[in-house]
């Protein structure tokens, strides 16, 4: 299997749930696509809550020892939120859904606009943050298959479709964001040769759960959470395990 074939084919799904939830989002009531969003709230919280239980990880704490992987997720957490806030990222990824949404559509100020890119925004993030993303592409590059991100494609595809019937185009945008960071990712994994270890993984995928509950929040409009400026967490993470590993 050619790298890369995971990445395009959640490329497809993105946008041709987004093209499904366009076309029925103008026949549902703003009530029933507000209730679509809350729904995809709590099943992102499901999602959270499950990837953040990989602080519990055997082979985490064999690393760092039983009390340090709780530890090292909250300092991630607000480390990494440190690094975004400096680096403006949630407001770089809003600038970037707005210079998208200037030229895919026409027009489009106030409200219309807003919606746009607070769709591409939302996609972006939970396409992106959870463990699939990270795992799927350095398997994909390292030529272990593609299985992983041929799920997380499904699943995309029917989150793309809700998600559209709410917030129109930005949901289709963020297929812009799944090809770059994935794409980067299988690169990363095809230049490796190898993954990182256990540990490493687990303290990701945690954090990344983590991150999923800031998104969950934002769908359920109970906190708009600059999720974006928290993604450096992911990258923090690996390194306190290794550096915690170091002092055992």
């Amino acid at each position: 299997m050619i790298p890369g074939t995971g990445t395009l084919v959640n490329a497809l799904t993105v946008l041709l749930g987004a093209g499904l939830g366009v076309a029925l989002g103008h026949r549902l009531p703003e009530r029933t696509r507000d209730l679509v969003t809350d729904g995809l709230g709590l099943v992102t919280l499901l999602i959270a809550g499950t990837s953040a239980m990989e602080v519990l990880s055997p082979a985490l704490s064999d690393a760092v020892g039983s009390s340090a992987p709780m530890l090292i997720v909250l300092g991630s957490v607000p480390i990494g939120g440190i690094a975004g806030s400096l680096l403006r990222l949630e407001q770089r990824v809003e600038q970037v859904g707005g210079w998208v949404q200037r030229r895919l559509t026409r027009g489009g100020a106030g409200e219309a606009r807003q919606r746009f890119v607070e769709g591409f925004v939302v996609s972006s993030l939970l396409f992106c943050t959870g463990p699939l993303t990270i795992l799927g592409s350095l398997s994909d590059g390292l030529g272990n298959g593609a299985d992983q991100l041929y799920l997380k494609a499904a699943l995309d595809g029917f989150a793309a479709i809700a998600f559209a019937a709410s917030f129109g185009w930005g949901v289709a945008a963020s297929v812009l964001t799944v090809v770059v960071l994935q794409g980067t990712l299988t690169l990363v994994g095809v230049a490796a040769g190898g993954v990182l270890p256990e540990a490493h993984l687990a303290a990701v995928t945690a954090v990344g759960g983590v991150l999923l509950v800031g998104v969950a929040l934002r769908l359920l409009r109970l906190r708009d959470l600059a999720v974006a400026d928290l993604l450096p967490a992911v990258l923090v993470a690996p390194v306190l395990v290794q550096v915690v590993a170091w002092m055992q």
